[in-house]
């Protein structure tokens, strides 16, 4: 059964569709089934990964919402091997929606058990909030990758996510686990970025993933032309973070997905 990795922090802007398309881009190339789930209302997954908001028919809201099969959202991607079960932007009304159905928190879950085992891997892109979407996604992960911006405040935002993580194994999850954190928007131009990084790896010494996505121009250009940056631009320092990324969580599942 393929493991589910949600790409969760309630803070904005910290890069988390950005690590969502280019992972799973990234891990499909090198020859992993992977599927992209996009979890945002601002759907950025959806569009940079070149499916046009016209072109979706199924999305998740549906899945969550309505109860249509995600088999029956699915869509193939121009990477071959990744599939997308699309974004929309119904799913700003979902919070409110899901609060008053059965088995709420575990909707996601039980819409992805008949797909899961199709691929190698399921990456699910979160809003940026600790609302009932992201709830779904912790309930149904196995484990949850935190992409954390190199600035002031990342510390303060992670200890509540890590709150948040906490709760959720004690009540809904209890074998949801720290995927990695991944440093993000790295500038090694400033001293704080540095600092930053250093007071994260110092307090997560073993989760903190070895490669660090740097502030890029590619990276920030790919998502207006729908495409991932590894295929964008495959000789960026961006695209070369990601594919690095790539090898270190298919390291971490203990299998190696990607091919060197």
């Amino acid at each position: 059964m393929g493991r589910v990795v949600a790409v969760a922090n309630q803070k904005g802007g910290v890069g988390k569709s950005t690590t969502a398309v280019n992972l799973s881009a990234a891990l499909a190339i090198a020859g992993s089934h992977i599927l992209l789930v996009d979890m945002d209302p601002q759907a950025h997954a959806t569009s940079g990964i070149g499916v046009a908001k016209a072109a979706v028919g199924v999305s998740v809201y549906d899945v969550l919402i309505n109860g249509l099969s995600t088999a029956s959202a699915l869509m193939p991607t121009a990477v071959r091997g990744l599939d997308l079960v699309p974004g929309s932007i119904h799913l700003a009304g979902a919070e409110v929606e899901l609060v008053s159905l059965p088995s709420r928190e575990y909707r996601l879950r039980e819409s992805l058990r008949p797909v899961r085992d199709w691929y190698d891997l399921v990456l699910v892109d979160c809003p940026p909030s600790l609302g009932m979407l992201t709830i779904n996604a912790l309930v149904a992960a196995d484990e949850v990758l935190i992409p954390i911006q190199c600035e002031y405040y990342a510390l303060e935002g992670l200890s509540q996510l890590m709150e948040s993580v906490n709760l959720i194994r004690r009540k809904l999850n209890p074998a949801l686990r720290i995927g990695g954190l991944l440093l993000t928007m790295f500038d090694a131009r400033t001293n704080l970025a540095e600092q930053v990084a250093a007071e994260i790896r110092r307090h997560f010494p073993a989760e903190v993933f070895q490669t660090v996505i740097p502030r890029s121009v590619r990276l920030a250009e790919a998502p207006s032309f729908g495409q991932p940056v590894v295929t964008y631009d495959p000789s960026s320092k961006g695209a070369e973070a990601y594919v690095a990324l790539a090898k270190e969580v298919g390291a971490r599942a203990g299998q190696p997905v990607v091919a060197d």
